[in-house]
């Protein structure tokens, strides 16, 4: 059973969710979370778009949460 395609379900929901969150800190959370799944699933297609932007995006969620802590909430 390939279940890749459920990975991508997932992180296109958490990413959904993360944009319905009034806390800005739970958003990055959950929204470092999806693109993370997404970035998994961008590896496993071979997809470089996918995995580009997500990792950015990772990146960025990671940037705001542990070094500007003072800006993620």
């Amino acid at each position: 059973m390939d279940f890749w395609p459920y990975i991508g379900y997932m992180a296109s929901a958490l990413i959904i969710i993360s944009f319905a969150m009034r806390n800005l800190k739970l958003l990055r959370w959950i929204n470092l979370l999806g693109c993370a799944l997404f970035v998994i699933y961008g590896v496993q297609q071979w997809d470089w778009p996918i995995i580009i932007t997500n990792a950015a995006i990772v990146c960025i969620n990671v940037y705001y949460l542990f070094i500007r802590k003072d800006k993620a909430t």
